[in-house]
């Protein structure tokens, strides 16, 4: 399994509204991809202190690196990261990306 985890350096004063509507954009085509399946997002605690650069972050599990691929590849993933992109500081430089390699939930 594929973890993608995605951090946001956005800026002091972003507009809310606008990332919570990319975000349920986000998790509605998660939910219709096929292999794509657990997005959760939240703001970044930072609980050790040290990443309060990135306030908000987000996560979805993908069954493979072919899943994950699709994703990236997908129109509405395409307009809804370049949203992203403009609410960013630095623009795509102000977007952190992990893809963990997994082991899946126990059955």
């Amino acid at each position: 399994m594929i973890r993608h985890c995605v951090m946001l350096r956005l800026p002091d004063g972003f507009d809310r509204t606008a990332l919570d509507a990319i975000v349920l954009g986000l998790a509605e085509l998660v939910d219709d991809l096929p292999g794509a399946d657990g997005f959760k997002c939240g703001p970044n605690r930072d609980f050790e202190s040290k990443t309060a650069d990135f306030p908000f972050g987000f996560t979805i599990d993908f069954d493979s690196p072919d899943a994950l691929s699709h994703y990236a590849g997908h129109p509405d993933h395409v307009a809804l990261g370049a949203r992203l992109v403009a609410m960013c500081e630095d623009g795509a430089e102000g977007i952190a990306v992990f893809d963990l390699e997994v082991a899946g939930d126990a059955e």
